[in-house]
């Protein structure tokens, strides 16, 4: 299968004036733009892209799932922010799961209903357009584009076809009752063939004329209850109709004049941030863009900050998390010193900040007036759980897969509890002057912090532009607990020679990783103001342009337009 899809990559990066929307499907990146030529601003045309992918992309993202939202205002030069993942079942717990049988060594399956935590993203679509919204359109007017698509049917897209085909079987499941809703005749749709949802099509009928309420609470709450409490999880309605959406303070460091927002945890975006602290201390632009030095260097950095992260990224309203410690630079330089530039680490332990003397969709949206939206939203692993809810068109996620089941760490699941968080979107803006710089992210599990570090170097430090940035060849680390070690995974494109460096230096690579498994190394959408990456113009005057890249590896696009008098 994996022979089918060829990486050929000659795209040229957008460039346009007006407002620019990048996702992973042409379909929504085009509502999204009609959206913003209706008056609608950044906010508004993200949650209509949210909507559409949802519809196109099931397998990927939903209602069924959670999402987070940066979301730049041009207005104030500030960085706003949304937590959007749901939490734990009130009546789940530790003791619970061991006396049916489950624990550390012995861990619920993957798509098991106790899996599924509050689905977020719908209060966090509205809270959305709420917060940050024009306030021009109604939310039915957003979810519009979206109800015409899931009514009138689509083709469906080569990409999101395999993914579709890849997992069908958590569809096809006899206990999955209403699975057929996301199939035809039973299979999976094929590559061009329309597909048509009028549930979901019904969902964001609900969701646009009652709000929260039409989600959380009356018939879709039902049929998400009777569907996981028939399937033995415990979500009930006290826990939706409790679920209220986090506004947050980002998170942020600089590197090299760029200063780079994340969500806090429970999400993994700290560990971009501890990532490019450590890296300031090396000579990255003189080892040369994926040179051996260079993945070797990445690596190991990445190795200690996702290992730092692992063990301390939890739900911070319920236990501490030391965000201000692991982000210091007297921390990150403590970390760099057992960094071996010649030798591979075999050691996955986390750091201690305190010892001082460690399946998605992604897109962006920016306006006319200046402000960019951060976007992602996801069911975890392929179509979640699986579980469809009766007459609603969607999967629920299995988010809760995430918690650990031992009672000592900090991210042991809990009754109402947020579960560890792969999804991370980013925004970059100027250091010095808080203006914006580019909206960007990378989706894809453990893979999404290591992205954003390889995409934003390859512009900080290498001069790519947008489109360069996200063509590039990627690399991932992955520490296997099956056999207690790292794996570094290379995507095609890069040479033997390289690879056989990497090897003597005593890295288990694995290589060359092509076709549809170029998936382990995400699919990214950025959006820059102006050209500032040029090495030679760093922070230009020309500023009044937006270049756009999306990503080969997925089905997407960048689009923009121009308004008459803003090239003039």
């Amino acid at each position: 299968m994996t022979s089918l899809l060829e990486f050929i990559s000659r795209r040229s990066p957008i460039v346009c004036t007006g407002g620019c929307v990048a996702t992973n499907q042409p379909l929504a990146t085009q509502i999204g733009l009609d959206i913003l030529k209706r008056g609608g601003n950044a906010a508004d045309a993200a949650v209509a892209v949210a909507a559409a992918l949802n519809v196109t992309e099931p397998s990927s993202t939903g209602l069924g799932g959670d999402c987070f939202c940066l979301f730049y205002k041009a207005e104030t030069k500030k960085v706003y922010g949304l937590n959007g993942s749901g939490r734990c079942p009130a009546a789940l717990s530790l003791g619970l799961l061991k006396q049916q049988g489950f624990d550390e060594e012995n861990p619920l399956p993957p798509t098991h209903a106790h899996n599924v935590t509050v689905p977020g993203a719908a209060a966090a679509w509205v809270d959305t357009i709420s917060l940050f919204g024009s306030k021009k359109m109604s939310l039915g007017e957003i979810l519009q584009p979206a109800i015409e698509l899931a009514e009138s049917g689509f083709p469906v897209s080569e990409v999101s076809a395999f993914e579709w085909k890849t997992t069908a079987h958590k569809l096809q499941s006899p206990s999955n009752k209403f699975g057929a809703e996301l199939l035809i005749n039973g299979q999976s749709p094929q590559h061009g063939q329309l597909f048509r949802n009028p549930s979901l099509a019904n969902t964001f009928k609900t969701l646009s004329k009652h709000g929260k309420k039409g989600f959380y609470e009356g018939r879709i709450a039902q049929a998400i209850v009777q569907v996981v409490q028939s399937n033995g999880g415990l979500l009930d309605h006290t826990d939706l109709s409790s679920h209220v959406t986090e506004e947050i303070q980002p998170i942020s460091t600089t590197y090299k004049g760029v200063k780079v927002w994340e969500i806090p945890p429970n999400s993994q975006g700290i560990t971009v941030l501890m990532a490019l602290n450590m890296l300031e201390s090396f000579s990255v632009k003189e080892m040369g863009h994926n040179s051996a030095d260079y993945v070797h260097t990445v690596s190991e950095v990445l190795k200690h900050s996702t290992a730092d992260c692992h063990w301390f990224c939890a739900d911070s309203a319920v236990v501490p998390v030391p965000t201000e410690e692991l982000l210091s630079k007297a921390y990150s330089a403590k970390q760099v010193q057992h960094i071996d530039i010649k030798r591979a680490s075999g050691d996955n332990k986390h750091g201690n900040p305190f010892d001082m003397g460690s399946d998605t969709v992604y897109f962006t949206v920016v306006d006319r007036h200046g402000n960019a939206c951060s976007f992602i939203n996801s069911n975890y692993m392929d179509f979640g759980t699986g579980l469809v809810p009766e007459g609603c068109g969607f999967t629920l996620q299995n988010r809760g897969n995430n918690f650990s089941l031992s009672n000592g760490h900090p991210n042991c699941l809990g009754p109402g509890k947020r579960p560890f968080h792969t999804i991370i979107p980013a925004i970059a803006t100027n250091a010095a002057t808080e203006d914006l710089l580019c909206s960007f992210g990378v989706m894809g599990g453990f893979m999404q912090p290591q992205g954003h570090v390889q995409v934003l170097l390859n512009m900080v430090e290498f001069g790519m532009n947008p489109q360069q940035a996200v063509d590039a060849p990627r690399f991932y680390v992955e520490y296997v607990e099956k056999d207690q070690k790292w794996h570094l995974y290379l995507e095609d494109g890069f040479p033997g020679k390289i690879v056989e460096d990497l090897k003597s230096r005593g890295h288990l690579v694995h290589w060359p990783i092509s076709g549809y498994e170029r998936k382990r190394f995400g699919r990214g959408q950025i959006i820059t103001k102006g050209d500032w990456w040029r090495l030679n113009e760093i922070f230009s005057e020309s500023n009044h342009v937006w270049w756009a890249g999306s990503d080969p590896r997925g089905d997407g696009c960048a689009m923009g337009y121009c308004r008459v008098n803003d090239c003039c």
